[in-house]
């Protein structure tokens, strides 16, 4: 059986499942294509953006009370993580049906649950529960997302060692927890779960740590992170993982020479995600991957068939849900036959914010970046701690650096503090507009609050 489509979206992410809503209203025939029906969403409001930061609030609740003494014992720690976590997963299950529900009511949207596998440049074969159908559409969007990276070594399919979607679905807190990988989504892990009290051990296999930053304010982070109890081994390889109980595996590793083992509840692998192109056919298309497994796009989102467009995590680049939002507004004219007002070139100074405690955010140009293009600037640095606000809060950690170039702009930003998240919209918005220093230095804010300080820093 052959049904055909005006638009066909593989994947329900925030791409995909835009697109299918706007271009069905449009009056369009739109086919969407989802695999796992505890996907409807997209990654990041299932295993991804939401139900990690319900944690991370969840999380810093508990850190901000034991400054006030108020603490306790395993039992009571883990019964509170029982709790956070059916907080997250009540969140999670509303959001997948109203996402679910998008589409289901919508005119002109047919679903499809199943494994899409392409059969040709305009044809996709859905392998369902009850059989596979063909689908033929004029136009294609691939919308599959990315995969968590996984451990070529001996043990690493025990049940204790989990990736950053598995680590969502624990139903006790660990009382310690091995995290292999540096990067930010093992911070962010790293992060929460000391403040819910777990011992945490991060592992790096060399001796980076946020080599992209400037390093005074790596050193910072690093600092203001290890106050928490976090242990960081550097230098520091898994050569395997043995099974030890029911709870705890035994892990041995290589650390500058010499071999130790240590024992942990749970281990999560944190190396990074890849596209998710797994048995998805391109080689039946004339769609090109990359050398990192991404599907290659040009300015406009299409790929070597002309047909096809790839958004969000899958063409590589920033996985950032904002992003993959982005890429709709520049597929969605495309698709509609409009004129296209928006491209991948056009996306100048994205702002981008790690959701450690407190929150680490950037925008711009850091010093090393700009050194190495020889640009020239000024820096205005402040610590968090002098701050009325923090001080109100009792959030005194951290640090505001801000670059400005020759014309009294600001280039790059870096903010290190609790509202950082929401402060560098502010200034990445500042940067892409041009708005000069003298107008934000002199900007009546209200009072008190983080992003006043701005009349103290660009003084």
């Amino acid at each position: 059986m052959e049904k055909k489509y005006d638009l066909l979206v593989i994947g329900w992410g925030k791409a995909g499942k835009t697109l299918a809503a706007k271009v069905s209203a449009s009056g369009k025939k739109v086919a969407i294509i989802e695999e796992n029906p505890n996907m409807y969403g997209g990654t990041c409001i299932n295993v991804g953006c939401l139900p990690t930061k319900s944690l991370v609030h969840s999380a810093k609740i508990l850190s901000q009370v034991k400054k006030y003494g108020i603490d306790g014992d395993y039992n009571f720690k883990n019964d509170y993580f029982v709790k956070s976590m059916e907080k997250k997963n009540e969140m999670t299950k509303k959001l997948r049906n109203k996402n679910y529900l998008l589409l289901e009511n919508a005119e002109n949207v047919d679903i499809f649950l199943g494994k899409a596998s392409f059969v040709s440049n305009n044809e996709v074969k859905v392998k369902k529960t009850d059989g596979e159908v063909v689908l033929k559409a004029e136009k294609i969007v691939i919308n599959t997302g990315s995969v968590s990276r996984t451990l070529n070594i001996e043990g690493a399919d025990n049940k204790n060692v989990l990736t950053s979607e598995g680590i969502l679905d624990l139903t006790a807190l660990p009382k310690k927890l091995l995290i292999i990988g540096a990067g930010y989504i093992g911070l962010e892990f790293a992060s929460y779960f000391a403040n819910f009290g777990t011992e945490v051990t991060v592992f790096q296999f060399d001796d980076s740590f946020l080599p992209r930053e400037d390093e005074d304010e790596s050193k910072i982070v690093k600092e203001t992170l290890e106050k928490k109890g976090i242990k960081f081994l550097f230098n520091t390889a898994t050569k395997k993982i043995v099974a030890n109980g029911e709870d705890e595996v035994k892990v041995v590793y290589t650390r500058e020479g010499n071999d130790s083992e240590e024992v942990f509840n749970k281990v999560l692998v944190a190396v990074g995600r890849r596209p998710d192109i797994d048995n998805l056919g391109l080689e039946n298309t004339d769609v090109k991957v990359g050398k990192f497994g991404e599907i290659v796009v040009n300015d406009e989102l299409k790929t070597d068939a002309q047909n096809i467009w790839a958004a969000g995590d899958v063409k590589g680049g920033p996985q950032f849900t904002y992003v993959s939002l982005d890429d709709f507004r520049i597929i969605l004219p495309q698709i509609l036959e409009d004129k296209v007002k928006r491209h991948v070139s056009d996306r100048v100074m994205i702002p981008t914010s790690t959701f450690i405690d407190p929150p680490y955010s950037r925008v711009g140009l850091n010093e090393k970046e700009a050194q190495r293009l020889r640009i020239k600037y000024t820096k205005k640095f402040a610590l968090t701690m002098t701050i009325p606000k923090a001080h109100v809060i009792d959030e005194t950690e951290g640090f505001t650096k801000i670059l400005i170039n020759e014309n009294d702009e600001i280039i790059g930003a870096s903010v290190f503090n609790y509202e950082s998240h929401e402060i560098i919209n502010f200034l990445a918005l500042a940067i892409n507009q041009k708005i000069k220093v003298e107008v934000l230095k002199n900007f009546i804010y209200t009072h008190p609050i983080i992003t006043e300080s701005f009349n103290d820093i660009l003084a």
